[in-house]
């Protein structure tokens, strides 16, 4: 297919809980998180996958995580230049869920549609209210994605997007999480999302549990189905916030 998938950075959070992280597991133990979105070219038009974090202080302001950073070389503009590309040339976005630290700055993308799991984004208008503010739906915030609610496809289920790229639900840690799969000449590559964290969570405890599902998640049993799902694609897994994706940083 001549796909190429480039991991692009959007700030990090230092220090989480490991138990936050995987699942009953790792109490002794802290992680980094990684904020990435994710390039997709080759094709007939740039693919995005997520769109990246607001900037610091909304971060800090809105959300809460005062330990979040996003170095001004992090921010989107500057990420996607270095890596050649022009917003104006991004043809699609792919949400593989609406928190907020994976859809902000729809707006940097005139000529995007934006693909969202249609329960996803039904949910993220009126989430339960533990989940407002990772939905961003507050008094003082909306979802990022209703500033470009105009281009919004909604997709149900497992969709090709583009050629060698396609939507493969995975719900759990929201309800209409998505993974996108990518065919490349090096084979097939899963950019999981959040039902990945990190390669700790697909890796597992190496004793009763072959994966592990992180403390965020709205559906267990969903959860555990989706990792079946992964499973049985057979590509490489890419997880949403390893940092170590960036170590390698060109997948493809």
């Amino acid at each position: 297919m001549g796909l190429k998938i480039t991991a692009l950075p959007s700030g990090f959070v230092r220090g989480v809980a490991g138990s936050g992280v995987t699942l009953q597991r790792n109490h002794d133990r802290t992680f980094d998180l990684q904020m990435m979105f994710f390039a997709i070219t080759g094709g007939d038009h740039v693919v995005l996958v997520d769109s990246g974090t607001s900037d610091e202080a909304f971060v800090r302001e809105q959300h809460g995580y005062k330990s979040f950073q996003r170095p001004e070389e992090e921010e989107p503009t500057r990420v996607l230049a270095e890596a050649g590309i022009d917003p104006a040339d991004v043809g699609t976005v792919i949400y593989t869920h609406l928190h907020w630290d994976h859809c902000s700055n729809p707006e940097l993308f005139p000529n995007a549609r934006f693909i969202v799991q249609a329960e996803e984004l039904a949910f993220a208008m009126d989430p339960v209210p533990i989940f407002k503010k990772a939905f961003q739906r507050t008094e003082t915030a909306q979802p990022p994605i209703v500033s470009v609610l105009g281009r919004v496809d909604t997709i149900r289920g497992r969709k090709e997007i583009a050629p060698g790229i396609t939507a493969i639900p995975l719900p759990g840690h929201t309800p209409g999480s998505q993974g996108v799969l990518v065919e490349t000449d090096a084979g097939g590559f899963l950019l999981a999302g959040d039902c990945i964290d990190r390669y700790e969570n697909w890796e597992g405890d190496g004793a009763t549990q072959a994966h592990l599902p992180s403390a965020s998640f709205i559906n267990l049993i969903d959860y555990y189905e989706s990792f079946a799902v992964i499973e049985r694609l057979g590509a490489e897994v890419i997880p949403g916030h390893d940092p170590r994706v960036l170590e390698r940083r060109v997948f493809g």
